[in-house]
C-alpha cells in the first residue's frame, strides 16, 4: 500500500494534475509537470550523494552539469536504468569525443510508470486503462576554452504522455511537450589529480502546457555549484595507481529563497579496474538518505552499480545500473 500510494501520487504529479508530489516536494514548493526530470540519473553520480555537478570524464555529466563531458577521454555508448518507487527509468546514450571540436551526444529518456486498470467502482469490471510516461531527448555539447575551464550546453525536448485506452473517465489521453536547457561550467586541472569547480543551471526552459496556457507548469529549474578533489594515494611498486575523491555539490530551485539541498560523496579507486563509492543527499524531502555503490572495468566495458536508501522509510529504495561501452 505504501508503494503504491507514493505512485499515484508521483504519476499525478508528472502528469500535471493537482495531486502533492511524494518524494520530491521542498519545503511549501511543489513540482509540477516535469518532476521526473528530478530523478537522479546514472548509477556513478547517484552512488556519490548525487554531488556530480564538479564531476567530469564521466558520460553522467550530461544529466548533472554538461561541461563535465568536454575530458570524456574516449568515445562511448551508454545504458542506464533504474528501477525506482514510482516507475522504471532507462536512458540510451552515445558520446563522440574529439580533440578538435570537443564532445557531442545524444541521449534518449524514458520514464515508465507502468500501465493502470481504470475501475469505476467496487467489485466492477475495468473500464479502461492508462499508460503514463515520460520522455527526454537530449542533445548535448561541450568544450574546453583553455586548459583549465570547460563548458557544456544540452538542449532538451521534454513530453509527457498519458495514453488512453477503452474508457478512462477523468484520466483521458494526454500529450504535453516542452523545451528545455541545460548551462555549465568547470574550472580545474586537465589532470584528475586536484581540486574542480563546477556551477550549471538545470532544467531551464519553457512551461509545461497540457490542457491551457494558465494550468501550463514552470520545469523544475535549478541552480547548483560543486566541488570535486582528488589525491593520489601511496602507490607500492607493481600496484596500479589509487586514489581518492571528495565530492560536494548545493544545488537550489532558480530564483526562490536560498534554503539549498547539500550533497556529499566519496570514491576510492583501483587503477582502471574498480571504483568504491558512497554518498549522502540532504534533501528537504522523503528521498534524502544514503547511497553506496561500485564500479568494475572489463577492457572497454564499464558497469556500474547504486543504491539508494531513503530515511523515511515510505518509499521503495531504487537500484541504478549503467553499462558503457568504450569505443
Amino acid at each position: 500500500m505504501r508503494r503504491s500510494r507514493s505512485r499515484l501520487a508521483f504519476v499525478a504529479a508528472s502528469l500535471g494534475l493537482s495531486a502533492p508530489l511524494a518524494g520530491q516536494t521542498t519545503g511549501e514548493v511543489t513540482e509540477g509537470g516535469a518532476a521526473f526530470l528530478l530523478i537522479a540519473v546514472g548509477a556513478r553520480a547517484t552512488a556519490l550523494g548525487q554531488a556530480g555537478i564538479a564531476d567530469a570524464r564521466s558520460a553522467d555529466a550530461a544529466f548533472w552539469n554538461p561541461a563535465g563531458l568536454a575530458l570524456l577521454p574516449q568515445s562511448q555508448v551508454v545504458v542506464h536504468h533504474a528501477a525506482t518507487f514510482a516507475s522504471n527509468n532507462t536512458v540510451l546514450s552515445g558520446y563522440l569525443a574529439s580533440s578538435l571540436v570537443g564532445v557531442v551526444g545524444l541521449a534518449a529518456y524514458l520514464v515508465d510508470y507502468g500501465s493502470q486498470d481504470i475501475v469505476p467502482g467496487p467489485q466492477q469490471p475495468p473500464t479502461g486503462r492508462i499508460t503514463p510516461r515520460n520522455i527526454e531527448l537530449v542533445a548535448s555539447y561541450a568544450t574546453s576554452l583553455s586548459r583549465s575551464f570547460t563548458v557544456g550546453v544540452n538542449y532538451k525536448l521534454i513530453q509527457l504522455r498519458n495514453d488512453c485506452s477503452g474508457d478512462c473517465g477523468a484520466f483521458r489521453s494526454i500529450v504535453g511537450t516542452t523545451h528545455g536547457v541545460d548551462l555549465g561550467v568547470q574550472y580545474g586541472a586537465e589532470d584528475p589529480e586536484g581540486l574542480r569547480l563546477g556551477l550549471a543551471l538545470r532544467h531551464a526552459g519553457f512551461n509545461l502546457q497540457l490542457e491551457n496556457a494558465g494550468q501550463a507548469d514552470p520545469l523544475p529549474t535549478r541552480l547548483a555549484a560543486g566541488a570535486d578533489y582528488r589525491v593520489a594515494l601511496p602507490q607500492t611498486p607493481g600496484a596500479a595507481p589509487s586514489f581518492a575523491r571528495l565530492l560536494m555539490a548545493v544545488e537550489n530551485p532558480c530564483c526562490q529563497s536560498l534554503t539549498p539541498d547539500l550533497r556529499v560523496g566519496a570514491e576510492l579507486g583501483y587503477g582502471d579496474l574498480i571504483r568504491l563509492r558512497g554518498g549522502y543527499a540532504f534533501l528537504r524531502s522523503e528521498s534524502s538518505g544514503p547511497s553506496l555503490g561500485a564500479g568494475v572495468q572489463f577492457d572497454r566495458l564499464v558497469v556500474d552499480f547504486a543504491r539508494v536508501f531513503f530515511t523515511s522509510g515510505n518509499l521503495d529504495e531504487p537500484v541504478y545500473l549503467t553499462l558503457r561501452v568504450l569505443l
